[in-house]
């Protein structure tokens, strides 16, 4: 493979924001103008849970509001032939060549997370895991991955809930360096409540 594969992780997370923004404003705004009505009719009680509800919900998008910059900002996983690369202008970026690394695999955790409706959703964490061939020599080469080392010695990139980016990733590093392929590794499931 000679062409670069881009994951491009900026836009996806920019998209997720906008929507969870405009869902939380939908419904906070029309909660706190509830609230407003219930109190001018005499319904304190039915007025505090809209406002509740309401604050909860306009806060969220008001979040979305602030994070906008960072979470707006480009950034790529780069896959090509000198190495992997994480491409952030705005914030850490870093790049490991090919030969620098023992292995490379794919870990992923499945979450069943509960919602109060008793409706179960599925999420699929995907990490891209990079382990060094030397790992003293890699650790003074790379400082500015520090904040992906883990005690294992590898070094792991959440790519979040991002199940699609596993067969793209794959082929990605079965294109540049099969050698180092080490397949996907399953950590199990989690069940929580949302």
């Amino acid at each position: 493979m000679t062409t670069p594969v881009v994951v491009d992780i900026g836009t996806r997370d920019t998209r997720r924001v906008i929507i969870g923004g405009l869902v939380a404003g939908a419904l906070g705004v029309p909660a706190l103008v509830g609230a407003v009505s219930a109190y001018g009719d005499g319904e304190g009680v039915g007025g505090t849970i809209a406002l509740v509800i309401g604050l909860a919900f306009t806060g969220i998008a008001l979040a979305a509001v602030l994070s906008w910059k960072k979470i707006s900002r480009p950034r790529l996983l780069v896959f090509e032939a000198p190495g992997v690369r994480w491409d952030d202008p705005r914030g850490a970026p870093w790049a490991v060549a090919w030969h620098e690394l023992g292995a490379v695999r794919i870990s992923r955790t499945r979450e069943r997370v509960v919602d109060p409706a008793d409706a179960v959703l599925r999420k699929t964490m995907v990490r891209l895991d990079l382990l060094p061939a030397d790992h003293q020599d890699f650790r003074a080469r790379h400082a500015d991955m520090a904040h992906l080392a883990r005690e294992d010695g590898a070094y792991r990139l959440p790519l979040g809930d991002a199940a699609a980016l596993v067969p793209v990733v794959e082929r990605a590093v079965l294109g540049f360096a099969p050698h180092l392929y080490r397949g996907v590794q399953d950590e199990g499931f989690t069940v929580g409540l949302s």
